[in-house]
């Protein structure tokens, strides 16, 4: 019987080619980099490989194949770039649901609701626990180290978008929208201003001369 947690066979495809969107997105990229240092540039072509995978097939991940594209263009031994791929979390080594529903768990967001807000994406996308995809293939869900938007804490980052502010009942709610196919506005899901308190700003209100 196959329930959520049963591991899913995927097969590696058989090639890879940048296409149009990643080759324009490459030749900015690599500008960035002296000659000689292009090497560097390993972590944004490991970007661009997820998202066109994306784009082709639904679901972000980076392939061997693509891997390997982007060692070749970077004139890079190709186990250099997979121990890159394979050390960063954000970077998915097997097919992925169309939403990744990624949720910080360090101490900021915990203590301001992350458990409610795992618990939202556990009940209304029906995932059983991190490191999961639900059965219907829409969302995985995964645990992820600080993203930097403390002070709007908790966040649930889905796909590359921050979602700031939840607590079960707003989570739940942008889960729903996302399963009828709608693109919630990132940012604060209770319309802070940025980072300004509840309510609104406190100083700097007012733009002398206006």
């Amino acid at each position: 019987m196959t329930t959520p947690d049963t591991p899913v066979a995927f097969e590696q495809p058989e090639s890879f080619a940048f296409d149009a969107e990643s080759e324009a997105a490459i030749e900015k990229i690599i500008k960035r980099y002296p000659p000689g240092r292009q090497a560097s540039a390993v972590i944004p072509l490991l970007y661009v490989v997820q998202r066109q995978m994306k784009r082709q097939t639904g679901s972000a991940w980076v392939p061997e194949k693509g891997m390997d594209a982007v060692a070749a263009r970077l004139g890079m031994a190709p186990i250099r770039v997979y121990e890159v791929a394979t050390f960063y979390f954000m970077f998915n080594m097997k097919p992925i649901g169309t939403y990744h529903l990624q949720v910080c768990g360090t101490t900021p967001c915990w203590l301001r609701g992350s458990d409610e807000v795992f618990r939202a994406c556990k009940d209304a996308a029906q995932v059983s626990g991190y490191g999961q995809t639900s059965a219907d293939g829409m969302f995985t869900l995964s645990e992820v180290e600080c993203m930097g938007a403390c002070v709007n804490a908790p966040i649930l980052c889905v796909d590359d978008d921050y979602y700031e502010d939840l607590d079960y009942a707003r989570t739940v709610a942008l889960i729903e929208a996302l399963r009828r196919g709608e693109r919630p506005k990132p940012g604060s899901m209770i319309g802070r201003q940025t980072s300004a308190p509840e309510g609104g700003p406190l100083v700097l209100t007012e733009i002398p001369g206006e």
